[in-house]
C-alpha cells in the first residue's frame, strides 16, 4: 500500500496543484472551496479505481500485453518526471478563468489531468495487470484491496493539502514548491527508468 502511495503521490503532486486550486477559487467561500477540495479527491479516487478494476479487460479487449503496458507506463511516468525537473512555464486559459462551479473545478482540471492524468492511470492499469497473474483468487482480492487502499490514502493526502493549501504555499513559499516539485519528479524518473529496466531485465530472462 505504501508503494502505492509512494508511487501516484509525485505523480498527482498536489503541492503543484495547490496555487492553481486556490487561483480557481479565489472567488470561492470558505465552505465552496472545502467542497471543491472534497470532489476532486473523491473524484481522483472513484476514476483510478474504475481503470483499476476495469483496466486489465481493456488490455485484454486491445489485445496489449502486459510487458508493453509497463515499458510504456514507465516512459510516461520518466516523461512526467523530466518536465517536473524541467518545467515550461504556465498558461492560464481563459476558459479555465471562466469556471464558476465548484464541481467543474473539481473533476476538469483538478481530478483530471492534474491529480488523475495518463501517468497515474497507466500505473494503476499496471498495477490491475500483474494482480490478475494471481495464483489464487483470494490473493487477487487481496491485491486489488491493497492497490484500493492505496488509492484511497493517495486521494486522502490530496485532500489534506488541497483543503490547506493557503497555508502549504505559504509554509512552503514559492521556492519551496519548485523545490518540491524537482525532487518528485526526479523520485519519478527513477520509477520511470525501473519499470523498463524491469520489465527488460524479466523479458531476456525467459
Amino acid at each position: 500500500m505504501l508503494l502505492v502511495v509512494a508511487t501516484l503521490i509525485p505523480i498527482a503532486n498536489p503541492f503543484v496543484s495547490a496555487p492553481m486550486f486556490l487561483s480557481l477559487t479565489s472567488n470561492f467561500s470558505k465552505k465552496e472551496r472545502q467542497k471543491t477540495a472534497t470532489l476532486a479527491a473523491f473524484y481522483m479516487f472513484l476514476f483510478l479505481t474504475c481503470f483499476l478494476l476495469f483496466g486489465a479487460h481493456l488490455l485484454s479487449f486491445f489485445g496489449i500485453q502486459f510487458t508493453s503496458l509497463r515499458i510504456a507506463g514507465g516512459l510516461i511516468i520518466g516523461y512526467l518526471g523530466f518536465k517536473m525537473l524541467f518545467p515550461t512555464p504556465l498558461e492560464m486559459h481563459e476558459e479555465t478563468k471562466q469556471t464558476t462551479t465548484a464541481n467543474d473545478i473539481a473533476f476538469i482540471p483538478l481530478a483530471m489531468p492534474y491529480m488523475s492524468g495518463p501517468g497515474a492511470i497507466s500505473v494503476v492499469i499496471t498495477m490491475a495487470a500483474q494482480i490478475n497473474t494471481s495464483e489464487t483468487l483470494r490473493d487477487e482480492i487481496f491485491d486489488y484491496s491493497i492497490v484500493i487502499s492505496g488509492i484511497a490514502v493517495s486521494a486522502f493526502i490530496c485532500w489534506i493539502v488541497l483543503s490547506g493549501a493557503s497555508k502549504v504555499v505559504k509554509f512552503m513559499g514559492t521556492n519551496g514548491i519548485i523545490a518540491m516539485t524537482k525532487v518528485m519528479g526526479f523520485f519519478l524518473i527513477g520509477i520511470g527508468v525501473d519499470m523498463v529496466l524491469d520489465t527488460i531485465l524479466s523479458f531476456t530472462a525467459k
